[in-house]
């Protein structure tokens, strides 16, 4: 695996993102403190900051749908990818794009589904038959 990536991002409700980071995602929890906590999300370090200030999002047309900008998430195996977007399905997650596959026939194909955090924060789980084709052209 790559360096971990370290992502500090807003939210409204420390205890939401726990709820949701936590116990949805099943990402342990690190350090905290009264206006921060640290998740351990997919092995990578993800901090939710307390801001009462979030701004709405913006939309690129990518595909044929409206991905929320900015976004964050993870590149999942295929196996890993279908059985989370099953799990999330049966519990009446919210998708803002559907689990589906992106880019089909195409070098860029791609499952991939879009969420928000409790705080409107976009995130994108993806995963691609053959990990090679990650970054291909």
């Amino acid at each position: 695996m790559p360096a971990p990536f370290h992502l500090a991002i807003p939210v409204h409700d420390l205890g939401a993102a726990r709820a949701f980071y936590g116990r949805q995602f099943g990402c342990p929890e690190g350090r905290s403190s009264a206006e921060w906590v640290d998740f351990d999300f997919f092995g990578h370090q993800l901090v939710t900051h307390l801001d009462p200030t979030r701004r709405a999002l913006h939309f690129n047309e990518v595909d044929g749908k409206d991905v929320p900008v900015p976004h964050f998430g993870v590149v999942l195996d295929w196996e890993d990818w279908h059985e989370l977007a099953a799990r999330l399905r049966d519990g009446g997650t919210r998708f803002v794009i559907e689990p589906g596959i992106r880019f089909r026939g195409e070098v860029g194909e791609q499952a991939t589904f879009f969420l928000h955090d409790p705080s409107g924060n976009a995130l994108e789980f993806k995963a691609f038959k053959d990990p090679a084709r990650l970054f291909a052209k």
